[in-house]
């Protein structure tokens, strides 16, 4: 089984820098602990972490990540850590995001590993195989980010504009423009658009 290391590199981010971690998962022959010295204060860290209130819903969703990070028959400690990071800089904010965002962090594992056994592949059948677990894995992850921003949007539909009407010396954005709630992103670059190239509404 590979360990983790004790100390974690401190990394640059954009967004807020948080005081307090989530603490690290212990492994042993028994199963598992949280690693923190004071038991109450590492739970409620975690379940922080998890964005779940319930000392239960956290240990669930610690024990199914623990299951989906085994290697070899084993939990992999690295793989855990990995996970557990991911799950908490995508910041869950309750129950059912903690849920899709461990099945996020869980299917990207799956899908590296499918990777690796397709870069190890030595016959056409592994090949064929490893190739079609790792294009659905790699399918279903896009739609996962998908629902959890609907989520996060409140299931606010996204609002496209298609059709767009532009009159002589008009300007127009030539492409997809998303629009939510709280944010507009436009995927398109400025140019200008004359009345004859421009389509009807």
């Amino acid at each position: 089984m590979k360990t983790a290391p004790d100390k974690t590199t401190a990394i640059a981010t954009a967004g807020p820098i948080h005081t307090a971690a989530a603490p690290r998962i212990k492994l042993s022959p028994d199963g598992f602990c949280i690693d923190h010295p004071d038991l109450e204060q590492g739970e409620r860290l975690m379940s922080d972490a998890f964005g779940v209130s319930d000392r239960d819903a956290m240990y669930g969703l610690l024990r199914q990540l623990l299951r989906a990070s085994v290697s070899g028959e084993k939990p992999d400690a690295v793989t855990l850590a990995f996970m557990l990071s991911m799950v908490e800089s995508l910041k869950p904010r309750d129950s059912i995001e903690a849920m899709l965002v461990a099945q996020m962090v869980s299917v990207h594992v799956m899908a590296m590993r499918c990777a690796h056994r397709l870069a190890n592949a030595d016959d056409i059948a592994r090949q064929d195989s490893a190739a079609r677990a790792l294009g659905r894995l790699a399918r279903t992850f896009p739609a996962q980010i998908e629902a959890l921003d609907s989520y996060r949007n409140k299931g606010e539909p996204a609002i496209t504009v298609q059709n767009v009407s532009v009159g002589d010396g008009g300007n127009a954005i030539v492409g997809n423009v998303t629009q939510h709630a709280s944010a507009i992103v436009a995927d398109a670059k400025r140019r200008p658009v004359t009345a004859k190239k421009a389509t009807r509404s």
